[in-house]
């Protein structure tokens, strides 16, 4: 019997490039770049569709396109929005208060409980250092300075890394600006589109007149926090005292 070391290796066969049996090699035409389709975009419509009907159902505009859908239906979206004749309860006008002042900030229910925590043990009326602390977030300057259009377009250009605060990078929309920082668009970044709107002043029109607290240089895509800023000065639609009574109690 032969051993495996005596057994001759087993050779294949190689095809000739030339030989008819070859297997030919067809080369595919490239593929033309695909137009975007409705399934692409439902995500954006969605999104504007919910920011929409939270507008209606709050009694506030969220965003400058929100405004235009609220002046045609004033009312809360369902079947019922229009013939609601039930009389709210205390506890559902204040936790409709909580949830005008959240959504305006766009953040959730443990970062506002957070920041009701550290109000509260500051001195002054717990309601306005609530307001103060939230207009000082970084994604609320760039608002209010008109930098970005909407509180979701600040918090984009944050997380994807274009804001500076005194030359240093900050990618956490909830970083609390000082007063005398600088808040500006990183050079790299100052020739996109969505910034050189900005520059140019395309989101003034929609949005509210800058507050006093702000030093804004639009064209430098530059927003100083002079001070802190004042209740009576910051364009949020609340009864803060209501929120204040909402946590109060529970």
């Amino acid at each position: 019997m032969r051993s495996v070391a005596d057994r001759a290796p087993r050779t294949i066969p190689l095809i000739s490039p030339d030989c008819c049996c070859a297997p030919t090699r067809v080369r595919e035409p490239p593929v033309a770049p695909q137009e975007l389709t409705e399934k692409d975009t439902v995500s954006t419509k969605s999104r504007t569709r919910s920011k929409t009907r939270l507008s209606r159902a709050l009694g506030i505009a969220l965003t400058p396109k929100a405004a235009k859908y609220l002046e045609k239906r004033p009312y809360a979206p369902g079947e019922h929005g229009r013939t609601k004749r039930k009389q709210d309860s205390d506890y559902a006008v204040r936790l409709r208060e909580k949830q005008r002042l959240r959504a305006q900030y766009g953040i959730r229910e443990a970062q506002l409980k957070i920041q009701f925590e550290e109000a509260r043990k500051a001195a002054g009326l717990t309601g306005e250092n609530l307001v103060e602390q939230l207009e000082m977030r970084l994604d609320a300057i760039l608002v209010r300075s008109a930098i970005a259009r909407t509180t979701a377009q600040a918090r984009q250009m944050v997380v994807h890394r274009h804001i500076l605060v005194d030359g240093q990078l900050v990618d956490r929309p909830s970083f609390r600006v000082k007063p005398g920082q600088l808040v500006h668009v990183k050079p790299r970044s100052e020739g996109m589109d969505i910034f050189q709107v900005a520059a140019a002043g395309g989101h003034v029109d929609v949005l509210p007149k800058t507050p006093g607290y702000l030093e804004v240089e639009l064209d430098k895509l530059h927003a100083r926090l002079v001070r802190r800023p004042k209740r009576a000065e910051v364009p949020v639609t609340c009864d803060v005292q209501l929120v204040v009574e909402y946590y109060a109690a529970r």
